[in-house]
């Protein structure tokens, strides 16, 4: 109904026979995905170096998408994701953070 959206307190200003709940529902804020499941509007991502949760307001976060390569060079279209949190950024430990996790996924080696 139009009436519904114009005012700050949709239950108390409604002149029409709806009830509550389809007044309700009609304001929830949910995503849906095309299964039709309801999904979060937010998933929070975790520092993959200390696995604390990166807040959403942290603006000195990264997330870095390191490409897989076949043996001639050429992305394959895979790829590893890694968040680095603002707190391990500013400590200046995301280098030595950063060759640990490629380390542990093989995808970097310290061999001479």
């Amino acid at each position: 109904h139009r009436s519904h959206f114009g005012s700050r307190d949709i239950f108390s200003s409604c002149t029409c026979a709806c009830p509550p709940e389809l007044i309700a529902s009609t304001f929830k804020a949910a995503m849906q995905n095309d299964e039709g499941r309801i999904v979060d509007l937010y998933l929070p991502r975790k520092c993959s170096a200390t696995n604390r949760l990166i807040p959403a307001k942290e603006h000195g976060a990264v997330q870095l998408n390191v490409g897989q390569v076949d043996e001639n060079g050429v992305y394959t279209g895979e790829f590893y994701t890694f968040a680095l949190a603002g707190f391990i950024r500013n400590r200046g430990e995301s280098d030595a953070c950063l060759n640990r996790l490629l380390y542990e996924k093989s995808l970097l080696t310290f061999s001479k």
